[in-house]
Parts: structure tokens; C-alpha cells; sequence
């Protein structure tokens, strides 16, 4: 943080804001900012206003201003609401927010929720944690914070984030239907407190009575389980296609037809019919909330 000589005002420098850096491999961010930062440089201009005297309006230093409006760094949202008014863009600029928003998500994800937000069905199996789509951001960020090699906060907040927003597929109309199977362990397990496992055994038991939900647990006690061969993700689109992909099929990477596809189709299917019924599996979520 720097303070301006002339106003007094503290403003923002680079380490201020770590992690909003532009990733350079990714293409499409990259020309997103860039265009961002074109438009604010363009604006700030035609009103005759100089980068330093921008910076003070927005509460910037000099040099950020500088690196946003060169495509270097990916301006906050609340950056862009500040600079619209400063700038009389009239929510031009403003309006840039949710494409920037997705450029903060990894480019992974990105790739991932374009796919989910297109899928009529969903066939989900996760043997290590909750999955995802079904975690609260608390429990989220607690697993994220266990990683090692360690995040660094803002990597963390910036997965969090992009987690949150695959959750939108809760919402669409029509809704997709959505089948999940989680593994017992991974609800008795109090990863970040018990306070959090509260929280998110809770959430299950709403996602759960979502009527395009089917939720069901893997007890541990069974004898037979299709599943140790690792996760299952397959997707199904309104054309009759589909996507799956899993660790073990194909080196974990997307497979859209043929024996790779079936297998993973089979393998889910024996996983659900061996894993509790969801009636079954809402009772012993509540059992767990209730121990907890």
C-alpha cells in the first residue's frame, strides 16, 4: 500500500493484490484482459484524465493502473464498478465483470463447467472427498487448505470461487438430472472440525431431497465394490452423447464413444446398485449428522 504525496490517499500497489495475475497459457484470458484493459485505457483518455489521477479516484497506484489497462493484471470487480463511475461509462464497464469473473477461475474448470452447464445428466462418483458439486464453500476451503505442496491464499480463494460457480448447475431450467455416490468414510471424516462436517452433512441432506437429486452413500462395510479402481465423471447431452472420464480410462482424459465409454457407463451403474438405496443413504447421512 502507497500513499499518494499530493492527496494523502492510500493506494493500492501489486502486492496488495496477489494471485490476479493473467495466467500466460491461457489464451482466451488473456485476450479477455486485454480487451478489458484496452477499453479502460480508451476511456480514461477521452475524458482527458491522467493514469495518476485515475489511480487516485479508484484508490490505485499509478503502476497498477498502468498493468490493468495493459492486459498484465485482472482487475477486481469492485475496480471496474469504481472506474465506470469515475469514467461516466454509463455500466459499460461494469458490465465486463462476469467475463472477468470466469478469466480468475482455472482454465480447467472453466473448460469443465462449459460442459456441465450443457449436460441433461449427470453420473458422479468421487472415492476420496465429497464431491465438488456437493460441497459448501467452507468445507471447500478446508480441503483446499490441506493440499501440499500448500496454496497460497489467494490460489485457494480463487478455487474456492470456481467451485462455487459449477454449483449453478443446481439452478438451471430445465434441471439436469443429477446422480452421485459418495463413500461413507468421506462423511465421517471431520476434515477443517466438526463444525464444518456439520455444516456440510447438513447441506447434503438438502441437495438430497432436490427431486432431480439422487444421492447415495457406499457403506463401509461392504464386501463388494466396483469403485477402487478410482472416480467416475460421465456427462449426458440432450443430442445423445455423451463424455466420461476417470483415472484409469484413457490416463483420466475425456472419452466420448466407444469401449472407454461403456466401461465407465457399466462401472457406475454396478457402483450405484451396490451402494445403499437413497432413501437408505439420506437415513444415514441424518444418523452421521446427528453423532456429529
Amino acid at each position: 500500500m502507497s500513499v499518494d504525496g499530493e492527496t494523502g490517499v492510500r493506494l493500492k500497489n501489486e502486492a496488495d493484490e496477489p494471485g490476479w495475475e493473467v495466467d500466460p497459457d491461457d489464451d482466451w484470458g488473456v485476450a479477455v484482459i486485454t480487451t478489458v484493459g484496452r477499453q479502460l485505457k480508451l476511456r480514461r483518455e477521452a475524458v482527458g484524465m491522467r493514469a495518476a489521477d485515475f489511480g487516485v479516484a479508484v484508490g490505485y497506484g499509478e503502476d497498477l493502473v498502468y498493468k490493468i489497462e495493459g492486459g498484465k493484471r485482472i482487475p477486481r470487480p469492485e475496480f471496474l464498478d469504481k472506474a465506470d463511475e469515475v469514467l461516466g461509462a454509463g455500466g459499460l464497464l461494469s458490465a465486463m465483470k462476469e467475463d472477468v469473473a470466469k478469466v480468475r477461475y482455472p482454465k480447467k474448470v472453466r473448460e469443465l463447467a462449459k460442459l456441465e452447464a450443457q449436460a441433461v445428466e449427470f453420473q458422479l462418483y468421487d472415492p476420496l472427498n465429497i464431491h465438488g458439486l456437493l460441497q459448501t464453500p467452507e468445507y471447500a476451503r478446508g480441503l483446499l487448505l490441506m493440499r501440499r505442496p500448500a496454496y497460497s491464499p489467494d490460489e485457494v480463494e480463487r478455487m474456492v470461487a470456481g467451485r462455487m460457480a459449477r454449483k449453478s448447475v443446481f439452478e438451471r431450467d430445465p434441471v439436469p438430472e443429477l446422480s452421485f455416490v459418495l463413500e461413507e468414510w468421506t462423511l465421517r471424516r471431520p476434515l477443517g472440525g466438526r463444525t464444518l462436517l456439520r455444516a456440510q452433512l447438513g447441506h447434503l441432506l438438502e441437495v438430497a431431497h432436490r427431486r432431480n437429486v439422487e444421492l447415495q452413500v457406499m457403506p463401509m462395510d461392504r464386501e463388494e465394490h466396483a469403485g477402487v479402481d478410482g472416480g467416475i465423471e460421465v456427462l449426458k447431452f440432450a443430442n445423445g452423447s455423451a463424455v466420461g472420464r476417470s483415472p484409469v480410462v484413457a490416463n483420466g482424459r475425456p472419452v466420448t464413444e466407444g469401449k472407454p465409454l461403456h466401461i465407465l457407463e457399466l462401472r457406475y451403474g454396478i457402483i450405484r446398485a451396490q451402494a445403499l438405496t437413497p432413501r437408505e443413504s439420506t437415513a444415514l447421512i441424518e444418523r452421521l449428522l446427528g453423532e456429529t
